[in-house]
């Protein structure tokens, strides 16, 4: 493949990577300065205001994205080594690296304490234990991966009420694959936020779609199977929510359109449903192909920066957080909640936009000091 075809695809990868972290940090946001107001999952939609609901529904775009293309940004790792040994190894040290710091500089900056009595895995550890897993599956016939991971997407819901209480070996191993609960020790507890099981499938998906980048498909051809995937995903999503019967929690017809629509779009994302995934990477995909039609306009080149080194924004901006909620609660105190909150959603988005601005320049310096020093090994991970 020249390198004429191959930057324009990989910047749109990394301008559709910005994108989902600029959104997760809108979440963290709410996370960080909405604790009065914390949603459930599935959200409890009588209760919840529909700009919280809605600002919370966009967040649930990034993870299955982000896992979607670490496993395409894999086989395009393997396009250009043109070797599954390296492939490998390299899946193999990113995943322990992320899965490292996860337990270590991501779990300090949520609860700021060390030894730590809780440790709350979740979607770095997701990622990288996701990244294993792939490491040890390349080199597989792509039929198999696909089917495999087809048949963990579309299958994890039958094994919902699945239970190993009085086995408790089996029952920690299936909180981490398939259940999101607390793994009780003596002196610490450990949250399975982040489910695996589903992500292995989504990450094996985003391998196999790895394959339209090959030659033999040209830019034409890529689009319209990538458009046709998405679409194909989308519809598959509102035909099962019409059924209601599998792939998620049903939703319900209120009196009030808004509450029924929220009540359509209710996804479960802890471990994330069939159709919490078929939704989302249904839209991730055609934004990928928007993006690459509309790749030179300023807002994208904007994204680019943000998305050319994920890890580094995103162990920056929860440690900003973090001293940017410590400054806020010295300054103006705690409510009546315990916690110094905003009044509003709206505010919420002026605080991301306040800090999309603030990070821009480091994250913009970081970023062209790792593509001027590629050969500085560590800097690959961020």
């Amino acid at each position: 493949m020249s390198k004429a075809k191959t930057i324009p695809r990989l910047q749109s990868i990394d301008a559709l990577r910005g994108l989902v972290i600029i959104i997760m940090l809108l979440d963290h946001v709410r996370e960080t300065f909405y604790m009065h107001k914390q949603v459930s999952d599935p959200m409890n939609i009588t209760e919840t205001e529909p700009a919280l609901f809605w600002s919370r529904f966009l967040a649930h775009l990034c993870a299955p994205v982000f896992v979607l293309l670490t496993g395409m940004s894999a086989f395009l790792f393997q396009m250009k080594t043109q070797s599954i040994k390296l492939t490998r190894n390299f899946l193999l040290k990113r995943g322990l690296f992320l899965i490292l710091l996860e337990l270590t500089l991501v779990n300090f900056a949520w609860t700021a304490k060390f030894p730590p009595d809780v440790i709350y895995l979740q979607v770095i550890w997701a990622i990288g234990l996701s990244m294993l897993v792939l490491a040890l599956c390349i080199g597989l016939p792509i039929k198999i991966l696909l089917s495999v991971g087809l048949l963990i997407i579309f299958g994890h819901n039958l094994l919902d009420q699945i239970s190993f209480k009085d086995i408790p070996v089996l029952e920690h191993l299936w909180f981490v694959l398939h259940q999101r609960a607390w793994i009780e020790f003596d002196l610490l507890r450990i949250r399975t936020s982040y489910p695996i099981l589903p992500w292995i499938g989504v990450i094996l998906i985003g391998y196999c779609l790895g394959q339209f980048f090959q030659t033999k498909f040209n830019a034409q051809q890529r689009d319209r199977y990538l458009i046709l995937i998405g679409m194909l995903s989308i519809v598959l999503f509102v035909l099962l929510r019409l059924v209601n019967i599998y792939g998620d929690q049903p939703w319900q017809i209120y009196d009030s359109f808004t509450l029924s629509l929220m009540s359509f779009f209710n996804l479960t994302k802890y471990p994330p449903s069939l159709l919490f995934i078929l939704w989302n990477v249904g839209v991730g995909l055609l934004l990928l192909i928007a993006f690459e039609k509309l790749i030179e306009t300023p807002f994208l080149k904007v994204l680019v920066v943000f998305g050319s080194v994920p890890m580094f924004f995103y162990l920056l901006h929860l440690y900003v957080l973090k001293l940017l909620y410590l400054m806020s609660e010295l300054l103006w105190g705690a409510n009546e909640s315990g916690y110094f909150t905003v009044s509003g959603v709206a505010q919420l988005w002026i605080i991301t936009l306040f800090l999309i601005c603030l990070l821009y320049p480091v994250v913009k310096a970081f970023s062209s000091y790792k593509h001027a020093n590629k050969h500085i090994t560590w800097l690959k991970y961020f």
